[in-house]
């Protein structure tokens, strides 16, 4: 029965890790709740910077600000890469990674150098294993992500655009669409969009108290916090979502297997027990 043994001891270590998976599970459903509301509550602020960018980018002002200026000779890019705190949340961010590394590869392959900073745990220790300057990153954010963490990676990006040390900046996040469906997205931070395509329904110029340049200045960094801060938030319900259905299929697959052995345990059982009938029934014969 030592067959049988060792199967019935697979079959109670694969039964622990069921409870665990069904654990995390429940957990990330009830958490994906909130950090969804929360995403969807930060949008229409998102929606509206957006749109004033717009309108600022359409004015005919006297005052380009450096973050609208495009660069045409690109020596050194940067990534803003936000992923997550913890693990067992599927492919989300490896998929990203993906992503971002055959974007650096390109960017390699002209002569540009590479700056990142980053969001998460697990893309701090992801780019710290590569051969890229990593210029700071924040961790361990919890579930109610506060501005206030972010605004020292941002303006580490921010200053060195600035002083044109970096002359692009990528914002690399999982763009939340439903629980099932989370995409890695790279989307271009600075310089800022061209006017067409950012949101604007008039053409219009403003005045401006006391300059241009200094409430410009300010405009700006908050719509770009606004942008880091709203993918934060989208990354956080795309980990609760992934890590629900990849508990999920761990689950299923636990259960299976479950099955899978007791059949095995079963058999082993009645092979051990035919056997010893057939050693009771010849010993009873050769007396």
């Amino acid at each position: 029965m030592a067959g049988g043994r060792e199967v019935k001891t697979k079959i109670k270590s694969v039964q622990n890790t069921r409870k665990v998976t069904r654990a995390l599970e429940m957990v990330s459903a009830s958490k994906i709740r909130k950090a969804q509301d929360k995403m969807k509550s930060s949008r229409p602020y998102a929606r509206l910077m957006k749109q004033v960018i717009g309108h600022i980018a359409q004015a005919n002002s006297d005052y380009v600000h450096p973050f609208m200026a495009e660069r045409k000779d690109v020596k050194r890019v940067g990534y803003v890469v936000v992923s997550t705190d913890r693990g067992l949340c599927g492919g989300l961010n490896s998929q990203l990674f993906r992503r971002i590394l055959a974007d650096m590869r390109e960017w390699q392959s002209k002569g540009v150098e590479v700056d990142v900073v980053c969001i998460g745990q697990k893309s701090s220790a992801f780019f710290r294993r590569l051969k890229v300057d990593l210029l700071g990153s924040v961790t361990h954010l919890g579930e109610q992500p506060e501005l206030e963490k972010l605004i020292g990676v941002i303006k580490v990006m921010l200053d060195r655009y600035t002083d044109g040390t970096t002359d692009r900046v990528t914002l690399c996040f999982n763009d939340f669409i439903n629980t099932m469906t989370q995409k890695p997205t790279l989307a271009p931070l600075l310089p800022l969009p061209a006017s067409d395509s950012l949101e604007a329904k008039h053409d219009w110029d403003y005045l401006y108290e006391p300059d241009a340049e200094s409430v410009l200045d300010e405009v700006m960094k908050r719509y770009v916090e606004s942008l880091v801060y709203q993918a934060v938030l989208e990354n956080l319900a795309s980990e609760h979502a992934a890590r629900m259905v990849a508990m999920k299929a761990a689950s299923d697959n636990a259960t299976k297997l479950i099955g899978d052995l007791n059949l095995v345990y079963n058999k082993a059982r009645q092979a051990a027990i035919t056997q010893e009938i057939s050693e009771i029934v010849g010993g009873a014969a050769a007396v």
